[in-house]
């Protein structure tokens, strides 16, 4: 058997493979290798106090999300306050001053369609495009769904996310503005908290700063709590071709222990595992192509908490102890709200770790790179899909050297097929006296049979993490090529790369050297056919670059073949 060639299908067919099998776990199907839910390894607490005082703090929370007294009095006003910039519409509601609804304008949440084919049927107007588009919305509070930022008090009867706070007049848009603030006061039991939202001009991150005025006659000593809510119900994805792969998954980042992606079920339960308490780091929601994060003031302490606190609604929350607060005094706490795309650029910018919630899956050491890269070369063309095409010829150009030593061992396959078949049927009879022989024959003749594998094994890993570059990046959602390729980030809606493909491997195929077994040459001859029918489902910016692949080294191994091949390697016509 050649070795060589079973190497490079095995490969190839199981990168395939776990490439279908995330495609479908994407869509919501069962996965054939990995359970429904994954998470990642978190280390444990360090200190059982610091765990103890977090266990405190989640029950806590859970009674003041639950409580039904502590609610504001239907006498008192109740008001939603909306403030809007140049990216944001928010609304803040008097009771809690929690965040309920944040639309984000410059997104639309059907911009690349439910289905790519309707995609590409408006884009040459044989279908009218839908009108009034509605705007991507990440907090909001509905029959379907849950998803709040709430702060408050905790550690007495203070200000919490279920009183009333009333709003200081002021601009509530930001016109030609380069920031505006939202001021919220309540007071309770003789303790105010002054809760301030900060906006400013092209930017995703919301201040939120809070004051604590001690106006009573004895010293306190409260907590500030942070904290995101969401319900637990999986999102309803579209079928196996449609673009739609939304997730949700609440985070937490610290210095010691990393990015830890948890799991609603596991909270649920009780089971998940994550840091219990830093003085740095963040908590976050994660969803398909955006999050939202609350990053403390660097240096404060804090435990950090996740719990179900009602009926399928879960938080991730940061308890910040404020220390003792003496009659008349005030202490103040700054945090960051981050709610808005995954950007690379922009989330490594705001705190360390932020950029991890853009998921590679296990590739993200190559496709972190890649993605640094393409955007590199996305800056001078302004198109992602010719920015796929110079990647990928930037790559071949790279791996050159190897591949023209892939193509001389492949020359040399062809010289020694017929001593090769020689021995096959001289030992037809005794597998390991053939095997002995081959291997005689390939140091005799100085021949690596793997040598051919060598670019493919490079490719592959290649391959996979740009799969994943196409799912994670919002920098690429909705992204043209040309023509009929309206989102490189859903399947070609004519099929016209997936045939490309198949006649590139085609031509691949009749250029490399024939097995010798009958049925491996049949099946070298009927993977293209295969591969090309499963690419019919994976992203077209995917197909493309595996096409360009084809062609370039359909070009290379020509430019091999005649320039670089020495005589006595070429097979006689």
């Amino acid at each position: 058997m050649d070795i060589k060639r079973t190497v490079l299908w095995v490969i190839f067919s199981m990168s395939l493979l776990l490439l279908w099998d995330n495609w479908m776990r994407h869509n919501g199907k069962s996965s054939m290798f990995f359970p429904a839910a994954t998470t990642q390894q978190s280390k444990n607490a360090s200190a059982s106090a610091s765990a103890t005082a977090a266990a405190t703090g989640a029950a806590t929370l859970a009674a003041q999300a639950s409580a039904t007294g502590a609610m504001a009095s239907p006498a008192e006003k109740h008001e939603v306050f909306t403030v809007t910039t140049d990216v944001f519409k928010a609304d803040i509601d008097s009771v809690g001053g929690e965040l309920k609804r944040l639309e984000l304008l410059k997104y639309k949440q059907d911009e690349h369609h439910e289905h790519f084919y309707d995609a590409f049927l408006e884009k040459i107007g044989k279908k009218a495009a839908p009108e009034n588009i509605p705007n991507i919305v990440l907090f909001e509070e509905s029959a379907q769904r849950t998803y709040l930022a709430q702060t408050g008090l905790m550690g007495g009867d203070f200000p919490n996310h279920k009183t009333n706070f009333v709003a200081k007049p002021g601009v509530r848009d930001l016109g030609s503005a380069n920031q505006v603030q939202l001021v919220l006061e309540a007071e309770k039991n003789g303790v105010k908290l002054v809760k301030t939202y900060t906006f400013k001009k092209g930017d995703y991150v919301i201040d939120v700063k809070h004051e604590v005025i001690n106006q009573t006659a004895a010293a306190i000593k409260p907590s500030l709590y942070l904290q995101l809510i969401h319900d637990g119900t999986k999102p309803v994805n579209g079928g196996m071709m449609s673009s739609s792969k939304e997730f949700y998954a609440p985070a937490v980042y610290t210095d010691d222990s990393h990015f830890q992606k948890l799991d609603f079920e596991k909270i649920a339960k009780g089971t998940e595992s994550h840091a219990k308490s830093a003085d740095n780091g963040w908590i976050a929601m994660l969803q398909h192509f955006f999050v939202s994060a609350f990053i403390p003031q660097d240096k404060a302490q804090r435990s950090i908490v996740t719990e179900k606190v009602r009926d399928n609604i879960y938080a991730v929350a940061n308890i910040l102890p404020l220390g003792s607060i003496a009659p008349g005094a005030t202490a103040s706490m700054d945090a960051r709200l981050y709610s808005g795309p995954q950007e690379t650029a922009t989330l490594e910018k705001i705190a360390p770790g932020l950029d991890l919630v853009k998921d590679y899956w296990y590739f993200a050491i190559i496709a972190k790179p890649m993605f640094w890269v393409m955007e590199l070369i996305h800056k001078m063309l302004g198109n992602w899909g010719w920015t796929i095409i110079v990647f990928t010829i930037s790559i071949k150009l790279l791996l050159f050297p190897l591949s023209a030593a892939g193509y001389r061992s492949m020359a040399k396959m062809k010289v020694v097929t017929p001593k090769m078949q020689a021995v096959r049927e001289r030992f037809k009879d005794d597998p390991q006296k053939m095997n002995q022989a081959m291997m005689e024959l390939y140091k005799t003749e100085k021949i690596n049979p793997l040598g051919g594998c060598f670019p493919i094994l490079i490719q592959m890993p290649i391959f996979l993490s740009l799969y994943w570059v196409l799912q994670a990046s919002v920098e690429m959602r909705g992204a043209p090529w040309m023509g009929w390729i309206t989102n490189l980030t859903v399947p070609d809606p004519l099929f016209v790369l997936p045939v490309i493909y198949a006649i590139s491997m085609f031509i691949t195929t009749k250029l490399n050297p024939a097995p010798a077994d009958p049925m491996q040459a049949k099946m070298m001859m009927f993977m293209p056919l295969a591969f090309s029918v499963m690419f019919f489902f994976f992203p077209s910016g995917l197909v493309l670059y595996w096409v360009v692949n084809n062609i370039l080294s359909i070009a290379q191994q020509w430019v091999i073949n005649n320039k670089l091949i020495p005589p006595e390697h070429k097979v006689a016509k």
